[in-house]
């Protein structure tokens, strides 16, 4: 009876973490429906995916120091399913950015990619964000060394610093949102790697 409890919780549990990260999406998409995405609507939801993006990254890396600094191993059930949706909105940005914002038209997309530093490392983040989310598929992780898998999932720092960039070079007045997650990044990545500096220390 305990056994079928807990697998009933569990269930509410992921049911609920998987409301929290659509939430967003559907925040969005009921905005489209009530004419609420102000005068420019593909710069709004462009922007918004974006940011959606880069902050379930951003809660990706804390998922797990909480896991293994804080005591809270649970959480780390939940950190492939909030990666994965971290790639669903950067993939929706940029979906949104080729075809609504550009219309697919690849000659003017080259070009904005060559013109625009923004736009460079914003397609290099999303490359390098593909692979970490074909390998957090089981069957494809059983057929990579533990060690292998690890290293390449290590990259997430640098994607989420390459989108704070991305965003930096993207807002022309007000920086202090990218700012803000740079220093959350900065933070992470700090906390990530000051266990091993101070071991390395004292060995």
């Amino acid at each position: 009876m305990a056994q079928a409890r807990r697998a009933v919780w569990l269930r509410l549990e992921s049911a609920f973490v998987w409301l929290l990260c659509a939430a967003p999406l559907a925040l969005i998409l009921w905005w489209g429906f009530t004419g609420d995405l102000t005068a420019n609507p593909v710069e709004f939801v462009l922007r918004e995916l974006g940011v959606w993006g880069l902050r379930f990254l951003c809660l990706t890396l804390a998922v797990t120091l909480l896991a293994r600094y804080a005591g809270m191993p649970r959480l780390m059930r939940f950190r492939r399913r909030i990666g994965l949706w971290a790639f669903a909105y950067v993939t929706l940005h940029l979906l949104t950015y080729v075809a609504v914002a550009h219309e697919f038209d690849w000659a003017e997309i080259a070009t904005d990619i060559a013109k625009r530093p923004y736009i460079t490392i914003g397609m290099g983040a999303f490359a390098l964000l593909v692979p970490l989310a074909v390998t957090s598929a089981n069957a494809v992780r059983r057929k990579m060394t533990p060690r292998a898998w690890r290293r390449l999932h290590r990259s997430v720092y640098l994607i989420a610093a390459m989108g704070v960039v991305h965003y930096f070079l993207l807002v022309k007045a007000d920086t202090s949102s990218p700012l803000l997650y740079g220093g959350i990044v900065a933070v992470l990545l700090a906390a990530r790697l000051l266990p091993r500096f101070t071991r390395s220390r004292t060995a």
